[in-house]
């Protein structure tokens, strides 16, 4: 399910462990995901801001802040745990299971935190961010694309649009780097004329790198 084994499973029992399964347990709240979940959040705020800081040097901190803010929120998150079908692997009382448990949201966001935890207490902070790096660090795409202030694709396009021009078409000139740590050279092409080149570890974010200084090459 996360492609990384324990040294000490009871970590990610524990990550899995619904408070509400302890009333059948007997067992004390320590033994529930509550304090894992509080853990996962500091260290996935800690990757997250670092992975963006290093991927989006010219972006403000402001900026940097909203990418951050979306990518680590309760939806995303929600959406990350539904992907992996987490749901059925959650221990919880039969109870709360009826009541809908395994894909309440809540419950969802907090078990991927605390898997997040597990794993940076058994292997540390590189093992942590090889996790969050496969299964969440690929919605930062979609975040970049819907913050439209800075979507540099769209006021391209807009622009050769307004000119009578064709769209804009974006090759990939060289893509280099290990599968988790991908980098993308891309080069945007204006009426048959290169206009600009952008660096980034995704595709699309080299495309709007790329488009970016199209538009200063344009000077828009």
């Amino acid at each position: 399910m996360i492609n990384y084994h324990f040294r000490n499973p009871g970590l990610m029992q524990q990550a899995l462990t619904h408070r509400s399964v302890l009333q059948e347990t007997g067992e004390g709240r320590s033994h529930s995901n509550e304090q894992l979940e509080l853990l996962g959040d500091a260290v996935l705020d800690l990757i997250v801001v670092e992975y963006l800081y290093r991927s989006f040097p010219d972006r403000q901190e402001g900026e940097l802040s909203k990418m951050k803010s979306r990518v680590v929120s309760g939806h995303s998150l929600q959406k990350i745990a539904r992907t992996m079908d987490l749901g059925k692997f959650i221990l919880m009382s039969e109870n709360e299971a009826r009541n809908g448990g395994r894909e309440r949201d809540s419950i969802l966001e907090d078990t991927i935190e605390a898997i997040v935890a597990a794993i940076y207490l058994d292997g540390g902070q590189k093992a942590a961010q090889k996790f969050i790096t496969k299964f969440i660090m690929p919605t930062i795409d979609n975040i970049v694309d819907l913050d439209v202030d800075d979507n540099y694709k769209s006021q391209l396009l807009e622009y050769a649009q307004a000119m009578n021009w064709k769209s804009p078409s974006y090759i990939v000139i060289n893509e280099s780097g290990p599968d988790h740590a991908k980098e993308f050279d891309v080069e945007v092409m204006v009426r048959g004329e290169s206009l600009g080149r952008g660096i980034g570890n995704s595709k699309k974010a080299a495309q709007q790198e790329a488009a970016k200084n199209a538009l200063k090459e344009l000077d828009t």
